[in-house]
């Protein structure tokens, strides 16, 4: 399948299943004093899990746009050095507003991943919290039961706070979650290493590709938590993720969520992309095409760079972009605006605001680029006078 067949696939589920399905909120956000940008599908639904607005319907899903570069959930320093991590990316949601819980949604997810998108089984395992004594919050035996219903309880993990107790920021909606993982390795690999040992180890082809977070809490200000008013279903699945084991591929670049802009670099740059997880080549194509999704998605949404706030990381996102390009692809001009184009005809079908908004995008990013590249340019040529004159005072004082 396309990653826009998988998409549609997604949604058309959830719509079987009674869901109302609704367009991505912008990525950046103008009206939430604790986040900066949407960092996870509930972003745009807080206030439904607070009870301070009521839901347009009680079961929802989307696809929503999520950039994680700032805060508690900060992935940037990750992009192009790993397979799997991005700037922005899309999270696949389903939610209940007080409708069903745990089993429902333990259960949508099992019959979606492994009846329609045909997962097999045994590639699949499941994590549960565990609990945690300090917070006198107990394991989730639910969640467990549930499983039990679908996977061997060998494929059913404890997982710690860290990894199974979801937070959106500081402060906010919380509760358990129930992560899904894929092993997506040989027979030969599987057969050495059970994929039981590497959940949540980092491991390129053991991912976690869906998260089933159980709403029960609000974290206040002062770090306690209070019962919400009612329970929620807030999942997550990651688009990118999801669509590498699907299409059968070891990394996320090398679905056609990433190919087509990867073939966009290969033609102006005239390098080749490997896929070679430690070449510096490498590692800027993937920077390049990682982040020009994220900036170019800001700025659509409403988000011009600048030296300030949120502004400020949509420049910094930009400008690694650059260097990296400007260094290790030989890229002295401008050229990351002409990929806007390949996004829009990418993902305008779903994302209508880079269709309405590629003039100005294209617009931005070149006038960025064209900014950043003079001041690369000065500050070599700084840095050349400055070793010049080192030289010549050196040889002053050295003896002949």
């Amino acid at each position: 399948m396309t990653s826009q067949e998988i998409r549609q696939q997604f949604l058309d589920f959830f719509k079987s299943k009674e869901h109302l399905i609704v367009p991505s909120a912008p990525i950046v956000l103008k009206d939430d004093p604790t986040l900066m940008f949407s960092n996870s599908g509930m972003t745009q639904f807080k206030d439904y899990f607070l009870g301070y607005k009521e839901p347009k319907a009680p079961r929802i899903a989307d696809t929503q746009k999520c950039l994680r570069v700032s805060g508690k959930h900060n992935d940037l320093d990750d992009v192009g050095r790993d397979t799997y991590h991005h700037t922005m990316f899309e999270m696949l949601g389903n939610w209940s507003f007080g409708d069903y819980f745990k089993k429902e949604a333990i259960d949508f997810a099992w019959e979606l991943l492994t009846e329609v998108y045909k997962i097999p089984k045994e590639n699949l395992y499941v994590t549960i919290f565990e609990g945690d004594a300090s917070e006198n919050l107990e394991r989730d035996q639910a969640a467990y039961d549930f499983w039990k219903a679908h996977i061997s309880e060998d494929r059913i993990i404890n997982g710690n706070k860290k990894d199974n107790f979801w937070e959106m920021g500081e402060s906010g909606p919380c509760g358990p979650c129930s992560e899904i993982h894929v092993d997506l390795r040989s027979e030969e690999e599987k057969a050495k290493t059970p994929g039981v040992q590497l959940i949540n180890q980092d491991h390129p082809q053991v991912v976690e590709i869906w998260n089933n977070v159980f709403m029960e809490f609000n974290r206040k200000a002062d770090g306690t938590l209070e019962k919400l008013p009612a329970q929620h279903v807030d999942t997550g699945m990651g688009f990118e993720r999801l669509c590498m084991a699907l299409q059968g591929k070891k990394s996320n670049y090398d679905t056609d969520v990433f190919t087509p802009l990867i073939a966009k670099v290969e033609e102006l740059s005239g390098k080749k992309y490997e896929g070679i997880l430690e070449n510096e080549k490498d590692i800027a194509i993937r920077v390049v095409v990682d982040h020009i999704r994220a900036v170019a998605f800001a700025i659509a949404d409403g988000q011009l760079p600048s030296n300030g706030g949120a502004g400020y990381v949509i420049r910094r996102i930009l400008r690694r972009a650059i260097s990296y390009s400007y260094r290790f692809l030989d890229m002295k001009e401008p050229f990351l605006y002409e990929l806007v184009a390949v996004l829009k005809n990418q993902m305008g079908a779903f994302f209508p605001e880079i269709v309405k908004q590629e003039k100005l995008v294209t617009e931005v990013i070149k006038e960025e680029e064209n900014s950043f590249l003079k001041t690369i340019e000065s500050g070599l040529i700084r840095v050349e006078k400055l070793i010049q004159q080192t030289i010549s005072e050196t040889k002053k004082v050295l003896p002949s």
